[in-house]
This record gives structure tokens, sequence and C-alpha cells, in this order.
């Protein structure tokens, strides 16, 4: 959409850059009687914490399986109001998004594999139960979802290939959810900032997005992780004119997977 990024408050007169605070309420008396002023821009992006005070507090003494779905929809209420242009402007795909989008697939695959009442396997059983049946979650599962947990307010995440096997999925999908998001909104850049270029190498990274989200994100962490790497670099181009990093998009999207 495109805003005014400029809003005065008719009560007391003050001026707020509405591309940083995401709000119509005046930050001085808190009226909600303001007007836009200056040129419209586009804007995508809102200001937005990812709320899991309310998990965290309650970690250590209740099973993460009676949490996943709180998780969930704290990670999704804060994605729903993410972008990446501001006031004109593109951003960069950054780890808070993708560490969020990554911690909603993650508690989505742990609530599946725990299953009614959240049940627990050794880590040397994963993969060995009767045929059509899932042992319950390894110690290495829970730690990769708590460790995505505890630390998602800094946009950490745990390296590729310490991923449990089970949970590559959530790296997967968590990959080509970003990527598309992001996808979506530098192609509403490219209508402003025409490029030929990026936009062709937009559409290789959409074309790559959508079969590892068709593959239900089943791919070797690593090569998730290289398909978001080739979106943050498609980026740095369009941000800083770095003909090197759309180059190395480029070959990032020639591999297989």
């Amino acid at each position: 959409m495109e805003v005014r990024g400029e809003r005065e408050c008719t009560d007391c007169g003050t001026r707020w850059s509405y591309f940083e605070t995401g709000s119509v309420a005046c930050p001085d008396c808190g009226s909600l009687r303001s007007v836009g002023t200056g040129e419209r821009r586009r804007h995508t992006d809102t200001p937005a914490e990812l709320d899991l005070d309310g998990v965290l507090v309650r970690l250590d003494d209740t099973p993460l399986a009676d949490l996943v779905d709180e998780i969930k929809d704290a990670c999704r209420t804060y994605l729903r109001k993410r972008g990446f242009v501001r006031g004109g402007d593109l951003v960069p795909l950054d780890d808070a998004y993708l560490a969020a989008a990554e911690l909603k697939h993650a508690a989505d695959v742990y609530g599946r594999i725990a299953g009614p009442g959240g049940g627990r396997a050794d880590a040397t059983m994963a993969g060995r139960g009767p045929e059509g049946t899932s042992p319950g979650v390894t110690d290495d599962e829970e730690w990769y979802v708590t460790s995505l947990l505890r630390a998602a307010d800094t946009g950490e995440r745990p390296a590729a290939h310490e991923v449990p096997p089970r949970m590559a999925e959530a790296r997967g999908l968590a990959a080509a959810e970003a990527v598309l998001a992001y996808r979506q909104d530098v192609a509403t850049y490219l209508d402003d900032h025409p490029d030929s270029e990026a936009r062709r190498t937009l559409g290789a990274l959409r074309d790559r997005a959508k079969r590892l989200e068709a593959l239900g994100g089943d791919v070797d962490p690593a090569e998730a992780d290289a398909l978001v790497d080739a979106a943050v670099e498609l980026g740095r181009y369009l941000i800083s004119e770095d003909l090197d990093a759309l180059a190395t998009a480029r070959e990032t999207l020639r591999r297989e997977f």
C-alpha cells in the first residue's frame, strides 16, 4: 500500500514518522486525531515484536507439546505484520523473520511427532518405530525447538548440520515461506524501480521456492539455507547496487536440489 510517511497530531501538533511507529496514535498525547502529511510511499512493513514471554515463563514446567499452538499463533501474528518495503525503500530479508518462520514450522512438526500426550523417545530410537508409526520426540528434536524458541528475539537459528532429520522439513518450509514473502515485496519494489536483470532472477527465485514448497520442505537444510542466501543476495544487489551479489544469487539458483 502507499501511505503518507509523516503524521501530525491535530490536538497537540506533534509530528512523527508513521514508517517508524506504524501507528496513527500520537506518541506524545495518545490522541487518535492525526493527519498524514508529505508524499505517499509504498510501505508493507509494520513495527512488530515476536511476543513469546507467555511461553517462555512456562517452558520449564510445562511440556513443550502443550505449548506448540501458542508458539505458532505468536509467530503467525508477528509474520503477518512484517514486510520488506519501508517508506519506499527495500530492506533485507532479516534473521528475525527467518527465525520466526522456522520456529512456527518447527513447533508444528514437533506437535505432530509428539502426538497426543507429548510422547518422548530416546534419541537412538528416531525412525525405528513400527511401520506406519512414529516414535516420540527425541532429545535432539526438543533441543532444536527450544533453541529456536529461546533465541527467537535475536534471530539466531541452529546451524544447518544441527537440524535433526525429522525437523528438516521445518527448515525447508520456513525457507520457502520467507523467500516467497520477500519475493512478493521485491516485485512490488520493482514496479517503482524497474530492473530487468533483477526481475529475471526474481522469477528463478520464485520457481525454486515453489519447488521447495511442493517438496514439503524435505531437502537437506543446507539446500534450504542456500535458497535463502540467494534471496538475501538479490536484495543486496537492489539495495546496494552490488553486481557481485546479483552474480552470487544467480549462481546459487543454478544449483539443483
